[in-house]
C-alpha cells in the first residue's frame, strides 16, 4: 500500500469509525457487532502505526490517552455561560410565562422548548472548522477550567462533527453526566479495589471530568448531552428546537426528551409527564428546563447578569434533606448478609417520606462513622434505596458511641461469620434462619425477577410464618380459598393473587436465573448465563472454567455460581419450581437462523404491555427474529403497548407494521 493509498484508507476507516460511535453511544442503535467495530479500530491503529505522520488530533484512536497534568488551565469563555432561573413551584412557573406574554402580547400561547435539566456538571466544547480543540467547564460563568485532554475519552463527545455543512466556530453547552447504572458499576469497582467510592451520580460526574489523568477518566462512564451553544459563527435561524435538531444532525447528542410545548398548559403536562417518570430513568434530572422558542424574542430579551430572562428551570422536590438518626438496627437479608439500617427521624425526601436508610455494611457503616443521634444527609434518587451521604459530625451529641457489629443474628440467634476478605457479615444459619426464607421468596417474586404481582413483604412474613411457603415452589401450591381466609385478604384479592403466581409461570430463563438468588448473579450476569446456558441443565453442570468464559464473570463470581448449583436443596428447588409448571422459551437455533419461521423479520417493542418485554423478546428470538431498540426503515413490525411514546409516530410515517398484543398473539400462534 502506498503512502496516498494508506491515507485514503484511514480517512475512509474514520469516516466509518465515527458513524458507528454516533450509532452506539448516541442513538443506542448500533449496526455492526463488537467484533466488527473492533477490526475497524484494529486495522486504523495498524495503518497509523506504519505511517505516524498521518496520525491527526481527531482521529477516533486518540480518544484515550496522555499524561497527568500538574493543574487544570482557567479558560475564559468567549460567550458567558450563565445559571438558570428557579421555579420552585407552578406559581413561580406561571409568573415566568406571564412575564413572557406580557412582552410579547401579539404572540398569543408562548412556544417553550422543554427538556430535562441533567444532574450534572454544565461543560462547554469548542468546534472549529469541526474538530474539537477544546473543552471547559462553567466554573463562575466567565471562568471555566480546561477539561479537553477528559472531554476527549467521553465516546459521546465527538472528536469531529459529522457531517461537512458545520459552521467554521461551533461553541456547544452541554451536561456531563453518569447513568445510575454506570455509577453503581464504577462504586462497586472501586470498593472491590478498597478505594473511596462516590456519594452519587452527580459527584462521581464532576470528581471524574477534573481529575488530572486522564487515563483514570477515560475508565469512568461518563456522558454528554448538548442542549445549546455560545459562540456561533453562523446565524442559529428562528426557532430553539430546530437549532437543537442541526446539532444533533452533526452528530451531537441531545436529549431524547426534548420536546416543543405551547403555553403554561404544555409547560406543565410535560413537568408533571416526565415527573411521572423520572424514577424510571437511568439518570439523575432535578427538574425540567423550558426557553423561550424564538430565538429573536430572546435576544430581545436578553439577560441579567446571572441567568436569560428567557428560560427558567422548573425544579423537582430536593433529592437530599437533613435529618436525625434515631436508632440503628442490623437487617438480615436472603443470602443472610446482615445490613446495619438507621431509622431516621422522617423526613420529606423527592416527593417522599423517608424514615430508614440502608448503611450497606458495617465497613461502609464505619466509614461515615454514623452513630445514633447524628445529624445527616439523606439521599433518595430514583428506586435506590434511601442512603446517608454525610455525617454532620459538628452537630453530633455528647457522649454518643460507635456502632458495633452484632455477634449473633436478630432473628435466629445462630452466630454471625465474616469470611475473610469479604466486607459482608452472615447468619450462618442459612434457610433455616426465618429472615433469609422470607428475603428469598421476596426477592423470587420481585418486579425484575417472576414479577408476582400482590405478593408484598407482610404477606409474605404471613405465608412463612404459617408455614405455608418454605421455598420458592411453594407459592405454586396455595389454594385461593385458603388465601382467603387470611386477615385483609377476602377472595378477590384471593383470586387477583392466585392468577399473578399463575402469570408467573411463563417467563424467561435469565429471570428464573435471576430469581434464583445466587450470590453475585444480578440481571445483567443472569441474561448473559441465559445466552450462554441456553439449556438450564447445561448450567447447573457446568464448571468454574466454563462460567468464566461468560464475559464479565472472574473466579469468585464462577465459584458462587457453581456451588449454587452443586448444593443438593438448590437443586432439588430447581426441580420443584418445574415441576410445578414454571416455563420459559427455550432457545432454539441462532437468531436470524434460516430454519426458524421469523427468520429475517425485525422487531421493535414500545410501550407498557402485560408481559415482561424481555419474555416477549425471547418468544420473538427463539422463533428466529431480531428485536431492535430503535425503529427504522428496516423494521418490520412494531409491537405496541399502552403509551408506546415516539416509536408509534415514527413506525407510522415510515409504513412499518404495528401490531397491538393481540395481534403479536395472533402473528405467532401458529409457531408455539
Amino acid at each position: 500500500m502506498t503512502r496516498d493509498e494508506a491515507l485514503q484508507r484511514i480517512e475512509a476507516l474514520r469516516a466509518e469509525i465515527r458513524y458507528h460511535d454516533h450509532r452506539y453511544y448516541v442513538l443506542d442503535d448500533p449496526e455492526v457487532t463488537d467484533a466488527e467495530y473492533d477490526q475497524l479500530i484494529a486495522e486504523l491503529k495498524a495503518l497509523e502505526s506504519a505511517y505516524p505522520d498521518l496520525v491527526t488530533a481527531d482521529s477516533p484512536t486518540q480518544r484515550v490517552g496522555g499524561e497527568p497534568r500538574p493543574e487544570l488551565a482557567t479558560v475564559r469563555h468567549s460567550v458567558p455561560m450563565l445559571s438558570l432561573d428557579n421555579a420552585m413551584d407552578d406559581l413561580a412557573l406561571a409568573e415566568f410565562d406571564r412575564r413572557i406574554r406580557a412582552a410579547f402580547p401579539e404572540l398569543g400561547p408562548v412556544p417553550y422548548t422543554a427538556e430535562p435539566k441533567l444532574d450534572g456538571l454544565a461543560v462547554s466544547l469548542r468546534y472549529e472548522r469541526g474538530t474539537l480543540t477544546l473543552a471547559a467547564t462553567r466554573g463562575d460563568g466567565t471562568l471555566g477550567e480546561d477539561v479537553t485532554h477528559n472531554a476527549r475519552t467521553i465516546p459521546s463527545v465527538l472528536l469531529r462533527l459529522l457531517g461537512t455543512d458545520w459552521p467554521e466556530v461551533l461553541e456547544v453547552r452541554g451536561e456531563v453526566y453518569m447513568t445510575r447504572s454506570g455509577f453503581e458499576h464504577l462504586n462497586r469497582a472501586l470498593a472491590r479495589r478498597g478505594e473511596r467510592t462516590f456519594a452519587n451520580p452527580r459527584n462521581a460526574a464532576a470528581g471524574s471530568l477534573r481529575q488530572l489523568d486522564p487515563r483514570i477518566v477515560a475508565q469512568r462512564p461518563l456522558r454528554f448531552c448538548a442542549y445549546g451553544w455560545g459562540e456561533l459563527s453562523v446565524d442559529p435561524g428562528i426557532s430553539q428546537f430546530a437549532m437543537l435538531q442541526r446539532l444533533a444532525a452533526w452528530g451531537l447528542p441531545i436529549s431524547p426528551e426534548l420536546r416543543l410545548v405551547e403555553g403554561l398548559e404544555g409547560c406543565r403536562a410535560y413537568f408533571a409527564e416526565l415527573g411521572s417518570r423520572r424514577e424510571g430513568l437511568d439518570y439523575d434530572i432535578d427538574g425540567v428546563v423550558f426557553k423561550l422558542d424564538r430565538i429573536d424574542l430572546q435576544q430581545a430579551l436578553g439577560t441579567t447578569s446571572h441567568h436569560p430572562r428567557w428560560a427558567i428551570a422548573r425544579k423537582f422536590p430536593a433529592q437530599e434533606a437533613l435529618t436525625v438518626v434515631e436508632a440503628i438496627e442490623f437487617q438480615v437479608g436472603r443470602t443472610g448478609a446482615i445490613t446495619p439500617v438507621a431509622n431516621l427521624r422522617p423526613v420529606q425526601v423527592a416527593g417522599a417520606t423517608v424514615s430508614r436508610a440502608s448503611l450497606h455494611n458495617f465497613d461502609e457503616l464505619r466509614r461515615k462513622d454514623v452513630r445514633v443521634g447524628d445529624t445527616v444527609i439523606v439521599r433518595r434518587a430514583g428506586e435506590v434505596i434511601p442512603e446517608i451521604v454525610r455525617v454532620l459530625a459538628e452537630h453530633r451529641p455528647l457522649g454518643s458511641k460507635p456502632v458495633e457489629p452484632p455477634t449473633h443474628c436478630p432473628v435466629c440467634g445462630a452466630e454471625v461469620l465474616r469470611p475473610e476478605g469479604e466486607v459482608i457479615a452472615r447468619c450462618s444459619a442459612g434457610l433455616w434462619c426465618p429472615a433469609q426464607r422470607k428475603e428469598t421468596i421476596r426477592h423470587f417474586a420481585s418486579r425484575r425477577a417472576l414479577d408476582i404481582q400482590g405478593l408484598g413483604e407482610r404477606l409474605i412474613d404471613r405465608l412463612v410464618d404459617l408455614g405455608w411457603v418454605r421455598e420458592p415452589a411453594d407459592l405454586y401450591t396455595l389454594q385461593q380459598a385458603q388465601l382467603a381466609e387470611l386477615e385483609r385478604m377476602g377472595d378477590k384479592s384471593a383470586a387477583n393473587l392466585i392468577s399473578a403466581i399463575e402469570r408467573s409461570k411463563e417467563t424467561t430463563l435469565a429471570r428464573l436465573i435471576y430469581a434464583l438468588g445466587i450470590r453475585e448473579v444480578g440481571e445483567t450476569t443472569a441474561r448473559l448465563l441465559a445466552e450462554r446456558f441456553p439449556d438450564l441443565e447445561e448450567l447447573m453442570v457446568a464448571d468454574e472454567e466454563s462460567l468464566m468464559q461468560v464475559e464479565g464473570i472472574g473466579p469468585v463470581v464462577a465459584a458462587q455460581i457453581r456451588g449454587f448449583m452443586v448444593e443438593p436443596h438448590n437443586r432439588a428447588a430447581i426441580a420443584h419450581l418445574i415441576t410445578a409448571g414454571v416455563r420459559w422459551p427455550r432457545q432454539g437455533p441462532s437468531v436470524g437462523s434460516t430454519s426458524l419461521p421469523l427468520a429475517g423479520k425485525t422487531f421493535v417493542i414500545t410501550g407498557t404491555l402485560s408481559k415482561p418485554r424481555e419474555l416477549i423478546k425471547a418468544r420473538l428470538e427463539s422463533l428466529g427474529a431480531r428485536v431492535s431498540d430503535g425503529v427504522s426503515r428496516q423494521t418490520d413490525y412494531l409491537i405496541v403497548g399502552a403509551n408506546p411514546g415516539s416509536k408509534l409516530a415514527k413506525a407510522q410515517a415510515l409504513g412499518v407494521a404495528v401490531l397491538d398484543e393481540a395481534g403479536f398473539a395472533s402473528l405467532i400462534e401458529d409457531f408455539i
